[in-house]
């Protein structure tokens, strides 16, 4: 009885992300990812203090959103045309999107695992945080007209 309700249970799980909406999923990713970016980025132009504690929690928050991004689930075949902002380029050089999306989860990784001290290191890490954020843009996004 036990295998069987595992069983019925990955099949729900697999059925349910099956009906999964990639465009929907990433929006909402982004959109996390902008609100914790934007609360970082007041934190760098000094329009809300320097409180170590909150900064590590927001770059550990910034790495759990960058590593729940699935490219491949994410960004699959057909899912460049509808409410999305995704560039063709992505389906054109998914190596190097995907490698753009790598350099990302590296960065941000290493900003945690720095655990910036003060708000200069922070600059330094966020400058190279938010470099990556503006390539991607650049390059793998269609701006909203």
């Amino acid at each position: 009885m036990r295998k069987l309700v595992i069983a019925i249970s990955m099949l729900a799980l697999a059925a349910s992300a099956a009906f999964a909406d990639p465009i929907l999923d990433r929006q909402a990713l982004m959109k996390e990812r902008g609100k914790i970016v934007g609360g970082l980025s007041k934190v760098v132009k000094g329009e809300e203090p320097y409180d170590a504690a909150a900064v590590l929690t927001a770059l550990q928050a910034l790495q759990a959103n960058a590593e729940k991004v699935d490219v491949d689930a994410l960004f699959p075949a057909g899912s460049d045309t509808g409410d999305t902002t995704a560039a063709p380029k992505i389906w054109e050089d998914m190596a190097g999107f995907k490698a753009a999306n790598d350099k990302f989860i590296a960065d941000v990784k290493a900003a945690a695992a720095a655990a910036p001290a003060d708000v200069d290191t922070l600059k330094t890490q966020f400058d190279t945080i938010a470099s990556n954020c503006g390539t991607c843009h650049q390059t793998y996004r269609v701006k909203k007209g």
